[in-house]
């Protein structure tokens, strides 16, 4: 009877145990270590950037793409089939150009260190990262409400909190673009508030079927914890709903380059009327296997999105965007001081406002052209503006931007 009792005990006693350990599982601490986990993955080497990131050297087959169903058994692609042909007035420099002939941008965290070859470098994400997202499942991603700026009207957008200056093409298909864009610093009034400056790839109706592919560099405290100037990209195939995120932080584009880091600062940034910095972006889609790619600078292949991940952009795109980008957060109708670009109008002109330039498009035949028929969109030129251009020097360009609230812009 007294073992029958003591075995009944200890029945209960282990029973309470993983109720407890159950518990202990679902608590908001333990789902968090659980989410870092599946978000930084084993690291042969970690590099602490002077600005506090910590730069995890991954092996180049455990990084987070392959988190995907679809991609489980996926080879990597370590090179695409073709490259576009006509490139326009290639860079002298590896990653970006200086208007002034000083040295080239870097990113930050290579002062400290570089990767070894067959891995790739990920910006580990902190406790803090987490902590300041609405959500743990929401971290990494665009809140819903973003909407592309040529959809809706532009009152709409005005009230949702987005405002752009950006120029654009419509009405062909398009298999990629490119533009050299000047970097800047620009200053943030609120921590979830942002400033970007970007290229758009565009295919769909512009409703909850959006598909978008986003590069380009931006300032968001929310997001990164800092004021800091990052590289940045960003996917979705349903507007910005389920699918897609910012860099890697989900399953999603595959990278091959073990020099460039998705969310690393860029440095240095330009001046206003000092030495001017610009970065180089291309994204293309290869006309072999479809998927879409992306180059940093003259050398720097990063990686590509795998078509699957894609309804309308399996095939091509149906618009392509350049420019600007604010959210504007402030309640009861006030404006924003977030800036955008370098803070100042386009009509002060180099060195002082922000800048894109050789923009072009990528045709049904693998070539860059100019663009035709650009057009260009602001919702409040009184905030942020933008004044396009041609010249042999910059080919199709534009400068945009602004310094938000002023007392024309309430």
């Amino acid at each position: 009877m007294d073992t029958a009792r003591g075995v009944a005990c200890l029945l209960v006693a282990v029973i309470c145990l993983s109720c407890a350990a159950a518990a202990a599982a679902r608590t908001p601490a333990a789902r968090m270590h659980r989410h870092l986990k599946r978000l930084n993955k084993p690291a042969v080497k970690s590099i602490e950037s002077p600005d506090g990131d910590i730069i995890d050297c991954v092996h180049i087959s455990h990084q987070p793409a392959f988190d995907h169903p679809y991609l489980k058994n996926h080879t990597v692609q370590m090179r695409p089939n073709y490259h576009p042909e006509g490139l326009y007035d290639e860079s002298k420099t590896n990653v970006a150009s200086t208007s002034n002939g000083e040295r080239p941008m870097v990113q930050l965290w290579h002062q400290n260190g570089r990767c070894p070859v067959g891995t790739v470098p990920i910006r580990r994400t902190k406790k803090d990262d987490l902590l300041r997202a609405s959500s743990m499942r929401r971290y990494g991603r665009k809140r819903h409400t973003t909407a592309n700026p040529m959809s809706v009207n532009p009152t709409m957008l005005n009230e949702g909190g987005h405002q752009h200056a950006i120029a654009y093409v419509q009405g062909d298909k398009y298999y990629g673009a490119k533009a050299t864009i000047n970097v800047w610093e620009p200053k943030i009034e609120q921590p979830n508030e942002f400033s970007l400056s970007q290229l758009w790839i565009l295919g769909g109706s512009f409703g909850e079927d959006l598909n978008s592919i986003e590069a380009g560099w931006q300032v968001s405290p929310d997001l990164y914890g800092d004021n800091n100037t990052r590289l940045f990209t960003y996917w979705t195939s349903d507007a910005y709903q389920a699918t897609g995120c910012y860099n890697i932080l989900c399953s999603g584009f595959v990278q091959i380059n073990s020099e460039i880091a998705m969310g690393a600062s860029i440095f240095p940034t330009s001046s206003y009327s000092g030495s001017q910095y610009d970065i180089s972006i291309l994204i293309w889609k290869d006309p072999k296997e479809g998927n879409w790619w992306m180059q940093f600078g003259k050398d720097y292949v990063l990686g590509y999105w795998p078509s699957f991940l894609f309804s309308y952009l399996a095939d091509s795109a149906s618009m392509i965007e350049w420019g600007g980008e604010v959210v504007n957060s402030q309640p009861d109708g006030v404006h924003t001081s977030t800036q955008m670009g370098s803070g100042h109008f386009p009509e002060e002109g180099f060195s002082k406002s922000s800048y894109f330039k050789n923009i072009q498009v990528v045709d049904s035949t693998n070539n860059l052209k100019a663009p035709k028929g650009l057009g260009t969109f602001t919702e409040q030129s009184n905030c942020y503006d933008v004044q396009n251009g041609n010249n042999g020097d910059w080919g199709t360009y534009f400068y945009y931007g602004g310094p938000g609230r002023s007392s024309n812009c309430q």
